[in-house]
């Protein structure tokens, strides 16, 4: 569907340039960021892994969401109000989304755990990243596609 593969290339695109020029901006390695992804299935070890460990946080991100836009267009297709209110849905929807990896998916991987509360510009950077660059583009695009 092309919906799907569209929300998927910008959604994902837009989230992980995010990720990674944050980290650059705040003295970290954006390298590490893919690193980060995949040591959710493979733990501590994925940090001494090379290019084909961060290839592979790449493909867990953009398979995460691909997940977030066919869930999205499915209910969509069910529920006429996403599409009509595609802004309201998308900032919504980019909360569960947030809410959903940080409360369920996180906690449930093999990513170290933190040991505190993330500092305010991390949490502020990390909830509007989602919103607006998963929740809303996905949303946005799906009603484009809707109405042709």
């Amino acid at each position: 569907m092309p919906a799907i593969l569209w929300c998927t290339l910008i959604a994902g695109t837009l989230d992980m340039s995010d990720a990674l020029i944050y980290t650059y901006l705040r003295g970290g390695k954006p390298y590490n960021v893919l690193l980060f992804i995949a040591s959710g299935m493979l733990g501590p070890k994925a940090f001494s892994g090379g290019p084909e460990v961060a290839l592979l946080g790449l493909a867990f991100h953009f398979l995460i969401v691909i997940t977030a836009a066919t869930i999205y267009y499915a209910a969509s297709r069910e529920i006429p109000f996403l599409n009509r209110n595609a802004v309201l849905s998308g900032l919504v929807y980019g909360g569960i989304i947030y809410l959903f990896m940080n409360k369920i998916v996180l906690p449930l991987s093999h990513t170290a755990k933190p040991t505190g509360p993330p500092p305010m510009i991390s949490l502020v950077n990390g909830v509007l990243a989602v919103v607006l660059f998963v929740g809303l583009t996905i949303a946005l695009i799906v009603r484009r596609f809707s109405t042709r």
